[in-house]
């Protein structure tokens, strides 16, 4: 979730739940030790729980950025074992990974001494290219978990690292729910979640059932609305916000904050495209936020007209039905 996962989006987003664990978007271990900290690993207290994802392969620098995480306040730390992205490829770290599972072991090894008794997880793939995920996915699991690892997050596809583009290995590889569920039955002793493919949050439930949870990207990102469901499908709980309307009542305090304090608003109103997704008026909020919120000095004026637009789109709507 490389740009899309922002703190700005995550303070969006816990409006909508209260229970589910929010991650960061995947930094490297450079960028923590050298980069803008205030920047990058910045985030409102309202956040938690909330886990540090990070990216590399070298063990030095990712206990450095473990630390340095810890130090700042995240419950958790990620290592992300699962982006297939050229980029990402050539810097030795993501997806790449996988056909290394014992310098995998090593760098969760030196996260966990840097975390200081935080938790320490793996977001990772079935496998790579030619692998085999009968063989692959448990000798990965099998060879991280010794180094001290106890959860770990499967996206149920493999990655080609050769020949599809990061978008297409999100789509075109087959997904594998069953063997996600026999790496648990395997090893009832870790916490195994599911990741890939889901779509609701109902769908996310059912699929992980036996499994120790389940993790949605992209379908929240682009609806989401979604997310209103985890608490009482996950948790038995009653959902923080009743609709997509006073998501925005409870939100616009925070984007009142961080206006004065000069964040853009097309820093925070590129999560919320999606808060209307198939209802009636989702195209106009959309259109709205995209032309009038990149805007130099726009502000919640344009959130403002451009719910109202949603809410005439709504009675019009109503009255032909």
């Amino acid at each position: 979730m490389m740009d899309w996962t922002t703190t700005h989006c995550r303070s969006f987003h816990r409006v909508l739940t209260r229970t589910a664990t929010l991650y960061t978007e995947m930094v490297t271990a450079d960028a923590v030790i050298h980069g803008d900290r205030d920047k990058l690993l910045g985030f409102d207290p309202a956040q938690h729980p909330l886990v540090l994802q990070l990216g590399g392969s070298n063990p030095e620098k990712l206990y450095r950025a473990s630390r340095i995480g810890v130090d700042w306040g995240y419950d958790a730390i990620n290592l992300n074992v699962g982006c297939p992205s050229v980029r990402v490829q050539d810097g030795r770290f993501g997806a790449c990974l996988m056909k290394e599972p014992s310098l995998v072991g090593e760098l969760v090894k030196a996260m966990a001494e840097g975390a200081q008794g935080r938790p320490i997880e793996v977001k990772h793939r079935l496998g790579v290219d030619d692998q085999d995920p009968e063989e692959s996915l448990f000798r990965f699991v099998e060879t991280v978990a010794a180094s001290g690892c106890s959860t770990f997050i499967v996206h149920a596809r493999k990655a080609w690292l050769q020949g599809l583009s990061p978008r297409e290995n999100r789509d075109i590889p087959p997904l594998d729910y069953g063997i996600v569920r026999a790496l648990k039955a395997a090893r009832p002793d870790l916490a195994i979640h599911l990741n890939g493919g889901l779509q609701t949050i109902a769908q996310a439930k059912a699929e992980s059932e036996g499994l120790d949870g389940a993790m949605v990207g992209r379908a929240v990102y682009q609806a989401p609305a979604l997310l209103k469901e985890v608490d009482p499908i996950f948790r038995g709980q009653k959902a923080p916000v009743e609709d997509a309307f006073a998501v925005l009542d409870v939100h616009e305090a925070y984007m009142a904050a961080r206006l004065a304090e000069g964040v853009p608003l097309q820093a925070m109103a590129r999560s919320m495209l999606g808060l209307f997704q198939g209802r009636p008026g989702g195209r106009l909020w959309r259109r709205i936020l995209t032309v009038e919120g990149v805007k130099r000095g726009a502000g919640l004026e344009v959130i403002r007209a451009a719910r109202n637009a949603v809410e005439i789109a709504a009675v019009r709507r109503g009255a032909a039905a």
